[in-house]
């Protein structure tokens, strides 16, 4: 079968090198409307998202990231990563969806449907993506409060996810698929 959505879900992958290219109003509003159009547990949205395409301030958060991550022992941290000058938790993306919720009992799977959303989506408007669950380090720390103000977090909203958007510029087979992952009871 073939269609669509199937084939963004086939094309989709995590995109960590991008064009110095920003993205169009279009092209934001399209991925803003997708995520708004998520479902959610009791339609309660218990999501906000903050869209940033400033460079000062997604490298804020990665420095911040980093600052939290070095403070960690060294056999319990990803350091390796950012002895590499070239690193950026982002991965130089010229737009980063930052996702915040509150702390209902269903919010973080709500999070995750909105972001998946987003990301078919990108990827049918021929964009990248990549899903990061790392610059949670940045909101751990002392730099948490700060920077949840300067990304508009509403009050008692904590980070959840962020995605990272751009025009991809690397290319990537498709993951191999483990066995043992689905059971099917007929």
């Amino acid at each position: 079968m073939s269609n669509l959505v199937l084939s963004c879900i086939a094309k989709r992958r995590s995109h960590r090198k991008y064009l110095n290219t920003p993205l169009t109003e279009e092209q934001i509003a399209t991925l803003i409307a997708a995520a708004e159009q998520a479902p959610s547990a009791v339609n309660r949205q218990p999501w906000h998202l903050t869209v940033v395409e400033d460079a000062a301030i997604i490298q804020d958060v990665h420095d911040a990231c980093k600052r939290e991550v070095m403070k960690q022992p060294e056999n319990q941290r990803s350091s390796a990563r950012y002895q590499n000058p070239e690193f950026q938790v982002f991965y130089h993306a010229p737009c980063v969806f930052f996702f915040s919720c509150d702390d209902s009992r269903y919010a973080q799977t709500d999070v995750g449907i909105a972001v998946q959303n987003v990301c078919l989506a990108a990827q049918s408007l021929g964009l990248g993506t990549v899903i990061l669950g790392l610059p949670r380090d940045a909101f751990a720390g002392e730099d948490k409060q700060r920077l949840e103000k300067q990304l508009c977090f509403p009050e008692g909203y904590q980070f959840m996810l962020a995605i990272s958007i751009g025009h991809p510029d690397d290319t990537k087979p498709p993951h191999t698929v483990r066995e043992g992952l689905v059971t099917r009871i007929p």
